[in-house]
Order: C-alpha cells, then structure tokens, then sequence
C-alpha cells in the first residue's frame, strides 16, 4: 500500500485548534467533566455547548443538569462560545440532532463529542486534518474516532469504512444537509434496494431493514439510525481510524443505550495518532467492515427476540464457534492496556 503522507504530531507541544467542537450533553455532570477537561487541553477557538433541558417526573435531573450547565460555564481560554440550554427535555433524538443543526447554521465542520466519548489528544487533530483533506470529496461523509478491530490491517493511519462510528466522530455541513431525522424518503423497496447493494449477508439486509423501519414509525428514540441511514442513501463512506481513538466511559445504569457495564466495548482504551500516514486510495476496507458487522453488530442481532428461533440458533452458534475467542483475545488485550 502506497504509505500516502504523513503529518508529525507534537506530543511536547500541544496547540490550539480551530476546527470547531460541538460538545453535547444531559444529565452526568462526572462524566462531562472528563470530556470537557479534554476539550479544555486543546483550547477550540470555537465552542458550541448543547444541553438536553430535565425531564418530567425526574426531580434529581433538575441537580445533575444544573451541575452539567456548572462545568460548562468554565471556558476560561479565549474562545467563541454559543449555547444550546433547554428548559425542557427533547429527548436524544430530537436533542442531539437539533443541536448538530444548529452549530451548523453557523459553522462549515465540526468536531462532536459527547459527555461520554473521551478521546486522545490526538482525535481532535486527525479529525480537523481530514476534514480539511476530504473537504471537497462529497462520497466521505463522516470522520470517526472509534476502531473495534482485533488489530490495525494496514500501515495507514486510516481506513474507509461503510460504519459511521458516532463515539467522537466529525463531519461538514454539506454531508449534514443530507440528514432528515424523521427518513421522510424511506420506503420498504428504495430501503431493500440499498440494504441489497451493501450486505451479502441476508441477515445483514434485513436487521437494516427492520430497524429503520422501526425509526421511521417513530418507535425508536435515537438519531443516529436516520444518519447511517443518510449515508448509505447517498452511497456515502465514512473514515475510521486503524487504532481506536474516543474510550467511551459512559457505560452502566444511567446511560440510554449502552447500559452493559460489562460490554467488550466498554472503556476501550484510546490511542494516539502520532503520524498520520494516508492510505493511497479511497476504497472500502470491506474485510474490516464485516469484522465490525460480525462481532459488534451480529451478537444483539442474534439476541433479538423478534427473529425465528432457528435462525437466532445458528447466529448464536456461529458467534460462539468462531467470533467469542477472538473477541475474547481483544477484550484481554485492551483490559490489560488500561
């Protein structure tokens, strides 16, 4: 593989960016103040803080959120910063996709984190470098921080990914424009039409199917479905670097969706990028993107109640014959690097 070219980070000498960040948050003031001592090192000159307002019937949001507001009033470096504060609560998917919106009304990329993806140091200068590198390729559309492979498969810094990983992740306005949170266009036959041209796997293709089906009726409260969905719409692909990047530290009993302390994915460790070496094309890595479909994706498939028991048997099968070792190889091996 042509080594493509490489940009020296100065690990002795930490600079400001000017890549804008949107940090987005709710209810776990420890937690955003982690990812806001990060966001503090790097001193943005541009800041946009987004908090989800309390929700009824919860007297103790009413505190956490209020201390939350407490840690984000700290910006003490010279810094453009706007807020999104509600009084009420939206609810992750109107929340955070609102608030992607409205940092772009006034920024042409951003860098978004939430209060539970801490990342290196580093995640903030991949990401501004290649949103300046791919800036006028409209197929890359999202730039993310996060790497679930057993081991990097190439020299490169990067690969392209069908996967918008969204633990830390960047992208620009004009692969926002894209994005309809409620997937107005989506039908069942344009919906199997693209499932058919990304997956082999018919379980793949109707997994896909069934959830944004789910998102559409309004039966799921996330964003992030109507995104991939975006993507993968307009035959966009997505940057993932080769070693993980964002540690997601908000697993556990208050988190909305990733509630299994105990997950392999939780507390990956995050690695620097020290140089960023380029791949020499743009092309889908589509062995790593049936790694990431088969071990972070196919085990809650297999556990969904909803598909027909002899199918969920096989599923289970072939996850315990030949995925759980390695998966398990890869577990030891982060737990043992923290």
């Amino acid at each position: 593989m042509t080594p493509g070219v490489r940009i020296r980070y100065h690990a002795d000498m930490i600079e400001r960016i000017d890549t804008p960040i949107l940090f987005c948050n709710f209810n776990r003031p420890a937690l955003t103040r982690q990812v806001f001592e990060s966001i503090r090192q790097r001193r943005p000159t541009k800041l946009f803080l987004a908090c989800d307002g309390p929700r009824p019937g919860h007297r103790e949001d009413l505190e956490k959120v209020g201390q939350v507001r407490g840690v984000l009033a700290e910006v003490d470096w010279d810094c453009d910063v706007q807020h999104r504060f509600l009084d009420s609560n939206a609810g992750c998917k109107s929340a955070m996709s609102a608030a992607i919106s409205w940092a772009f009304e006034d920024a042409d990329r951003l860098i978004i984190l939430e209060d539970d993806c801490l990342p290196d140091s580093t995640f903030y200068d991949f990401c501004g470098q290649l949103l300046e590198k791919y800036q006028d390729n409209r197929r890359v559309m999202s730039i993310g921080g996060n790497n679930f492979q057993a081991e990097p498969r190439s020299d490169a810094s990067y690969y392209f990914s069908r996967w918008p990983h969204i633990w830390g992740w960047a992208t620009w306005r004009q692969s926002w424009q894209q994005y309809d949170v409620e997937m107005a266009s989506w039908s069942r036959e344009s919906s199997q039409r693209i499932l058919n041209s990304i997956f082999d796997d018919p379980v793949a293709v109707r997994h896909w199917q069934d959830t944004f089906a789910s998102q559409h009726a309004g039966q799921i409260d996330t964003w992030d479905f109507p995104w991939t969905y975006s993507i993968w719409e307009s035959d966009g692909i997505c940057i993932l670097p080769e070693r993980n990047l964002v540690t997601n530290i908000g697993f556990g009993a208050e988190a909305t969706h990733t509630t299994d302390p105990e997950s392999w994915l939780a507390s990956m460790k995050a690695w620097p990028v020290e140089t960023l070496v380029h791949p020499g094309c743009v092309k889908i890595d589509t062995g790593a993107d049936l790694y990431s479909w088969e071990h972070v994706f196919l085990p809650s498939v297999a556990r969904d109640e909803q598909i027909d028991k002899g199918m969920r048997r096989g599923l289970l099968r072939k996850i315990r014959d030949r995925l759980s070792p390695r998966r398990r190889r890869l577990r030891l091996q982060q737990r043992s690097a923290l």
